[in-house]
């Protein structure tokens, strides 16, 4: 949920990833001479972050969304397409380079960047889904119904986002993801929003207090990935992914 700065880019950094990638680095200075280690050490980094614990977490929350008939055909479509256009892209426009010249954009010791991974998180993720819990006891179809795509969507976001960092793509198909949903999570909060302003004399809407935090609750997801992709993914990212990947991609 950070954008794409990091192995989940979108939710938060795994610590479990974070020691590896340290273990990777350490090898790889004490160890310049021993391809063997290296190469045990990127495998070891591409098994956990594909296998991460909120990867796997994410993929259960789309599964239970999904059977629960409240993500709608098209944006299950939308995922589906993803992960063909991402190989797709990947052999024709940005195939990965070698893994000894990869580089990080931003450090994942950035104090700032967690900051903001939780901040998105919070509000992403865990906020809408208890929303969503709480709502099946108050009886809110219309806001369950309404805040389930984008939960979804940003559930698959993050699990995608961990297949993408497991080694097997480029820096600027890692870079894909967190934009490709983004992009198409904002249609979905638009339509949340909508539906929590209209929905107060509605039957199943819930109580009031229930309609102003729905509100709310959409509101602040609109600013916050509004500016994920505007102030930050588009402006700030992806040129300086692009432009690590082009420098190295010219030392091959």
């Amino acid at each position: 949920m950070s954008g794409g700065v990091g192995p989940t880019s979108d939710i938060s950094l795994p610590k479990e990833e974070e020691v590896v990638h340290k273990e990777q680095q350490d090898h790889s200075l004490k160890n310049s001479k021993n391809d063997n280690v290296s190469k045990t050490t990127i495998t070891r980094t591409r098994r956990v972050g594909f296998m991460s614990f909120r990867q796997l977490n994410c993929l259960a929350v789309g599964i239970v969304l999904s059977a629960s008939g409240m993500v709608s055909p098209e944006d299950f479509a939308f995922v589906v397409f993803s992960i063909f256009y991402m190989y797709f892209i990947s052999k024709v426009a940005f195939p990965p380079l070698d893994s000894s010249k990869e580089v990080q954009v931003f450090s994942p010791q950035n104090k700032v960047l967690k900051l903001y991974v939780m901040v998105g998180a919070m509000i992403g993720l865990y906020a809408p889904i208890a929303y969503i819990l709480e709502g099946i006891f108050e009886g809110d179809k219309e806001g369950i119904k309404a805040a389930a795509p984008h939960v979804f969507l940003l559930a698959s976001q993050v699990f995608m986002e961990g297949f993408a960092f497991s080694g097997r793509f480029s820096a600027p198909i890692r870079a894909f993801v967190p934009v490709f949903y983004n992009s198409r999570r904002i249609f979905t909060i638009v339509d949340w929003l909508r539906s929590e302003i209209y929905k107060i004399n509605e039957e199943h809407s819930g109580s009031d207090r229930r309609v102003y935090v729905g509100r709310a609750l959409a509101v602040a997801n609109m600013a916050f990935w509004c500016f994920n992709l505007f102030g930050f993914l588009l402006p700030v990212y992806l040129p300086r992914v692009f432009k690590l990947y082009y420098s190295a991609h010219k030392d091959n």
